[in-house]
């Protein structure tokens, strides 16, 4: 009899354990080799050379490895970057060895386990947006974008009449939007800020009427602290920071005071970055931070990497190649690439033809980890997501 070879691929150990039983080890037998089968790469970052020579050291001794700086052996480096490279349970071994290490390798060791039980993905579960639900983790949800503003980059003007607004908010919902995304201000490039009393004065009217007339919950896109408090004392379910918490400080005690979940959105000046998701991580901490400190629950958080801003076009298409690399953080992740100027830049398409480009980033940030894709055509990109929703995921699909 021929014996076949063919590749298996398993991102967790949940995947090792079901790749191992199909081979038809016991249960225990599974559970002890998943953690042999699930491999890891962790970058560390301003690692000083004594550190590393440690970090390596016991890295190899557990069978792993860890590559760093060619300065570190002699010192002649002030600090390195350390790429570590092992099996889960190679890690287990080596961050054991340096818990008993000193030189501050007790701290890291914890944050190294962090960030690999983060990696490991984090469980469904249901969030409380203020009365409303939305099961994170079972199945990718659409968030529509609804902009009352004159000069939004794509639908600028269409919905600045409540009417109108109030009409499209039920035409999206009707073609399955699970959020509602409502902002009066726009964002894009070269954008004319408004004062609060104007972004209130567009908001309100359509808010109003929405948390009475449609089911889903309703976001409240802005980064004024006054905005969102009076859209929250109006019926609205979430907080959309374009700012994360980096721009108005009393942002996070208005989320903590009503218990609304916390849309927090990278966004910086410039598009200078050390390394990209290295950069995107460490802003999150701080605003996850900010967060927890006001009283924010961290199960209210979910992360947003600022497609299109604050990065060029590459930088934009390598962040969605590389959005699995945020599961270090443990939190869901919301996308937003819909119709941006980076799909116009690689298809030459103006941004009313840009439906195909969009579906491409939308499955793609699918597949690598997003649980939230913020869209103008809902109709069109609930069906993206459904169809890689089922192609990706092992549980029972259909209608």
């Amino acid at each position: 009899m021929t014996i076949r070879v063919y590749s298996v691929s398993v991102e967790n150990r949940e995947e090792a354990m079901r790749a191992i039983a199909f081979v038809g080890a016991d249960r225990p037998g599974c559970r002890y080799m998943a953690s042999k089968a699930v491999h890891r790469l962790i970058m560390l970052e301003g690692v000083q050379p004594r550190q590393a020579n440690i970090i390596k050291q016991e890295m190899l001794g557990k069978g792993g490895e860890a590559a760093v700086s060619r300065g570190v052996v002699n010192c002649s480096v002030p600090e390195s970057r350390v790429l570590l490279m092992g099996t889960l349970r190679q890690y287990e071994a080596f961050l054991d060895k340096l818990e008993a290490q000193p030189f501050g390798l007790p701290a890291l060791a914890e944050k190294i386990r962090e960030a690999l039980a983060c990696q490991e993905g984090y469980i469904p579960y249901s969030l409380d947006c203020r009365g409303k639900t939305l099961a994170l983790g079972e199945r990718t949800h659409v968030m529509g974008i609804l902009n009352v503003t004159p000069d939004s980059f794509s639908d600028g003007g269409s919905c600045c009449d409540p009417g109108l607004a109030v009409e499209k908010a039920h035409l999206m919902v009707a073609g399955g939007a699970d959020i509602i995304d409502l902002g009066g201000e726009s964002t894009r490039p070269g954008y004319t800020p408004v004062n609060e009393a104007e972004e209130l004065a567009r908001v309100m009217p359509v808010l109003k009427r929405l948390v009475n007339e449609i089911q889903v919950p309703v976001s409240i896109d802005t980064t004024k602290a006054r905005v969102a408090r009076e859209a929250l004392e109006a019926g609205a379910h979430i907080i959309n920071d374009q700012r994360g918490l980096q721009g108005d400080p009393a942002m996070a005690g208005v989320a903590a005071e009503y218990g609304a979940p916390l849309v927090l959105m990278h966004n910086q000046k410039g598009t200078s970055y050390r390394e990209l998701i290295g950069d995107i991580v460490e802003y999150f901490r701080e605003s996850i931070r900010l967060a927890e400190q006001a009283g924010v629950v961290r199960e209210k958080l979910i992360i947003d990497p600022g497609f299109g801003f604050g990065k060029t076009p590459q930088q934009n298409l390598e962040l969605l190649r590389r959005l699995k690399d945020l599961r270090c953080l443990g939190l869901p992740v919301l996308i937003g690439s819909s119709r941006k100027s980076t799909i116009g830049k690689v298809l030459d398409l103006p941004v009313d033809q840009r439906l195909e480009g969009t579906a491409a980033t939308v499955a793609v940030a699918i597949v690598n980890g997003a649980a939230i894709v913020r869209v103008h055509d809902v109709r069109e990109m609930v069906r993206v997501a459904r169809m890689t929703d089922a192609i990706m995921r092992s549980e029972k699909w259909g209608p």
